[in-house]
């Protein structure tokens, strides 16, 4: 019983202890209210329906769905048009931030490169096609917002994938990117711990959601249900607000499945693939996130 007591009260004093500092972080809508934003991919999906949350919270937002967010009630919306897969282009988003919102407070960083879903083509070109769009241009806006960022304290938003924290089977390439993503910003969040840089990076691991892309590519292949694409919006908005260091979306089919990685990880393989109906339908289109 001694042994017992030894144990079970130091639990109970660290079960107790993240309650009370979690419950100590709160979210509320005012928090936004006024933020610069910058929000990439916002004219299709989980992008656009973060546009409108923070249109609804009052934020200032560049994205690409301005008539729907001024009607939301956003403080200001401005539009800017091109393609990710130019990373000059991405740095003309940031400095659009700055000649019309005359700042920036967050950068969620969302835009998807269209990838097919199946087997693993041998298409190198492809690879380095998806990886300008989901990785460099990540690379390319990062480094241009961060003036503005370290000015406001500000915080990056980083929308990525299970596929970039566990192998996903009929994702190579774009799994392959997701990962590029997370060893990119964990490696500069350690950087700017050490040199005193206040800006919060965000990584969002998002499973499937329904967005119209992915239920087309994956719907009839993967066994799960999709996630509303606008909770998955408000809780990425709820981290980065709250500055998390990462946030899971949904919970139980994201992070859970990540503790087996280490202790189990022919397990946690297995339970990846039979997430699938065998065979693959493949088909040219964006992969679930």
């Amino acid at each position: 019983m001694g042994r017992l007591q030894k144990i079970l009260i130091p639990f109970l004093g660290l079960v107790l202890a993240f309650w009370f500092y979690s419950a100590r972080d709160t979210f509320k809508p005012e928090m936004l209210r006024g933020k610069r934003v910058i929000v990439t991919g916002a004219s299709t999906g989980i992008g656009e329906q973060l546009a409108y949350h923070l249109a609804r919270m009052g934020a200032h937002v560049l994205v690409t769905v301005v008539r729907r967010c001024l009607e939301l009630g956003a403080a200001s919306a401005r539009f800017i048009s091109g393609t990710m897969e130019d990373t000059a282009f991405a740095q003309r988003v940031v400095r659009e931030a700055q000649t019309s919102l005359g700042g920036l407070d967050m950068l969620i960083l969302n835009h998807v490169g269209a990838s097919y879903f199946g087997f693993f083509d041998g298409d190198v070109e492809h690879v380095r096609k998806l990886l300008e769009i989901n990785f460099l241009s990540y690379v390319a806006m990062t480094t241009s917002a961060l003036p503005m960022l370290k000015e406001s304290e500000g915080s990056i938003v980083v929308v990525s994938s299970m596929a970039g924290k566990v192998g996903f089977p009929f994702t190579v390439p774009y799994s392959a990117t997701k990962f590029a993503l997370d060893g990119f910003f964990s490696s500069l969040r350690q950087e700017f711990t050490i040199q005193s840089i206040n800006v919060s990076i965000t990584l969002c691991i998002l499973g499937f959601i329904d967005t119209e892309r992915a239920v087309r590519a994956a719907a009839e292949v993967l066994r799960e249900r999709p996630a509303p694409r606008d909770e998955c919006a408000l809780e990425i908005l709820k981290g980065a607000a709250l500055r998390r260091r990462e946030l899971y979306y949904r919970y139980s089919s994201t992070r859970l499945p990540l503790l087996l990685r280490d202790c189990a990880a022919e397990l946690l393989d297995y339970l990846v693939r039979s997430r699938y109906r065998l065979p693959a339908a493949p088909g040219a289109a964006r992969p679930p996130h």
